[in-house]
């Protein structure tokens, strides 16, 4: 990821709509699987700026993050979070079975990750037996736009590859939507936009201020929680996918 993207995280991350829609799609699942505190030992792999592990991810149990970037790690440090390791996903410096729960929020598709197969089953040998892994990537390789420059973007995936990756990573899928379903219509057309008048340079989405329509754009994305978690959507601009390990 380009480096100036970790500030830009770090200043929008608790307010933006993509964020706490996301965030409310999240804790669809784990009160799902968790519905009662419970000493979960949960790994964030690729915990970024830390919003997800110092906040929403912390209820559920004792959170441990890691990323590659140091500049991320600052940002987790400025928001308090202690337990952070700095390694690649496809390395991780824990012990098999050392964990319940691992989530990993766009974080596989990025070009910094040699192989997103050998990443999963990394995270496959540090989780304990019954342990789930929670997933999110960017969907569709015909949605690649002027911000995958910014993140890095390697590939882009649909529900199919995401299942296959789960499987033959060892995990038993459990369930994978896609996610971000009402409003994949807009970014198509941002797309067109972008592909009839190009950006002189990149641009981040994250820099992009929706205004008075955040709060409502939050409240739609957060509004397919309950269909995520039980339906399997059939597009989206995002996958979902959760697997145990057996």
């Amino acid at each position: 990821m380009d480096p100036s993207e970790y500030a830009l995280m770090y200043a929008v991350e608790d307010s933006h709509w993509w964020y706490r829609g996301m965030a409310a799609i999240t804790c669809a699942f784990l009160n799902r699987w968790y519905p009662k505190k419970e000493p979960v030992r949960i790994l964030d792999a690729g915990c970024g700026t830390g919003a997800a592990m110092t906040t929403y991810l912390a209820r559920y149990g004792t959170v441990w993050g890691m990323d590659v970037a140091a500049e991320a790690l600052r940002f987790c440090r400025r928001r308090g979070a202690a337990r952070l390791a700095r390694a690649t996903v496809a390395r991780l410096p824990f012990a098999e079975g050392a964990f319940d729960l691992a989530t990993s929020f766009d974080v596989l598709y990025e070009q910094a990750v040699p192989s997103d197969f050998e990443s999963l089953r990394e995270l496959r040998r540090v989780l304990a037996r019954g342990g789930r892994v929670l997933l999110r990537l960017p969907a569709y390789a015909w949605m690649r736009r002027s911000h995958d420059a910014l993140v890095h973007t390697r590939r882009r995936y649909t529900l199919r590859e995401v299942e296959t990756l789960l499987r033959e990573s060892g995990f038993r899928i459990e369930h994978v939507s896609y996610a971000n379903t009402t409003l994949l219509p807009a970014a198509m057309l941002k797309k067109i936009g972008e592909r009839l008048f190009p950006p002189a340079v990149p641009h981040s989405d994250l820099a992009i201020s929706a205004g008075r329509l955040n709060g409502i754009l939050a409240r739609v994305l957060a509004g397919e929680a309950p269909w995520v978690t039980r339906l399997r959507l059939p597009f989206g601009l995002s996958v979902i996918g959760a697997g145990i390990k057996p």
